[in-house]
């Protein structure tokens, strides 16, 4: 039986586009996403990223759970150092509240953004050395006992949202087991430690309240479409936008620029950022994606689908879920 697939939406704002086409996109993709069986779509916080519109993680699950009716929906992920954890709690116990059965919250430690940005967030590099501790109260403001003395989450107490670690180390691995919570990796990006991680976490892991035995979540990129040539032609401007993005920052880069550095030493952090990638037909997606449960070790398997256009975005969904209806 084929793993549940789920679905990392990163709002795109499309080329002369604005935030508010990334909505239309997003809620676009989540009810093609529940139609055609989807487990889960999650929303990751970025800030100061111009093409990525999801810095108000909790607000824009709110709007696409107003525009769906039973797909799960979460942050993947809160980046927990830069907020309190009793914000982080009374946002998401909202969520929950108002759809009850369907909000995950995913946390990191990183602060999901640059090191001017972090200052301008009030964030310091240390804030990331409480993540442990920061974990443990927003549990207790969203279970039935908070941490601490006098403060209670409204919404939140005894909400009871699910919890995920995400990382891409062996110290979020390590984290998830040590609490007995569920393990995302975040492959689709960065992908050396993966099976580490995977290995370390499964076999570490603690059975908590939340859950009983490991649950791994393993990302991976996926371009389908029609023909092979327009999944790699697709493949490529992908791998020219992360040039700009990462590596050209103030720097105007051109398509042609973007490709001589892809061609460069400097680009092949961009290609190693890209090796778990379904790229081609829906056979040629299938197979892939079978290797890749296998190797990941994965219960679920979350895809990214980083397509330039929104039809295309939703076309790599259709064919993806046409490999094997994803499990209930």
């Amino acid at each position: 039986m084929p793993v549940p697939l789920s679905i990392l939406d990163l709002a795109f704002i499309p080329p002369g586009g604005a935030a508010r086409d990334a909505y239309v996109g997003s809620v676009a993709l989540a009810r093609r996403a529940e139609a055609l069986g989807y487990r889960r779509i999650w929303y990751a916080e970025h800030h100061n990223i111009a093409t990525i519109a999801s810095s108000a993680t909790s607000v824009l699950i709110a709007h696409v759970a107003a525009h769906t009716s039973a797909i799960r929906l979460g942050a993947g992920r809160i980046m927990l150092p830069n907020h309190a954890p009793l914000l982080i709690a009374e946002q998401f116990g909202t969520l929950e509240t108002l759809y009850p059965g369907r909000i995950d919250l995913g946390l990191g430690r990183a602060p999901g953004t640059d090191p001017v940005t972090s200052r301008a967030l009030r964030v310091s590099p240390s804030d990331a050395d409480a993540f442990p501790s920061d974990i443990l109260e927003l549990q207790g403001y969203l279970g039935e006992q908070s941490r601490v003395a006098g403060v209670e989450a409204t919404p939140g107490k005894g909400t009871h949202v699910p919890l995920y670690i995400l990382g891409s180390s062996l110290f979020g691995a390590q984290l998830a087991a040590r609490l007995g919570l569920p393990y995302a990796f975040a492959s689709h990006f960065a992908p050396n430690a993966l099976e580490e991680a995977v290995e370390v976490y499964r076999r570490d892991f603690r059975p908590s309240q939340q859950l009983e035995a490991p649950y791994v979540i393993a990302g991976m990129n996926v371009l389908a479409a029609d023909t092979r040539a327009e999944a790699e032609a697709q493949f490529q401007r992908v791998k020219r936008s992360r040039v700009k993005i990462l590596l050209g920052r103030g720097l105007n880069l051109t398509d042609d620029d973007a490709q001589a550095i892809l061609e460069s030493p400097a680009g092949k952090s961009i290609e190693a950022m890209t090796k778990y990638s379904a790229v081609g037909e829906e056979a040629e997606v299938k197979a892939y994606l079978e290797r890749f449960t296998k190797l990941a070790r994965a219960d679920e398997v979350m895809t990214v689908h980083p397509a330039p256009t929104l039809a295309a975005r939703l076309r790599s969904v259709e064919i993806l879920a046409a490999t094997g209806r994803p499990a209930d």
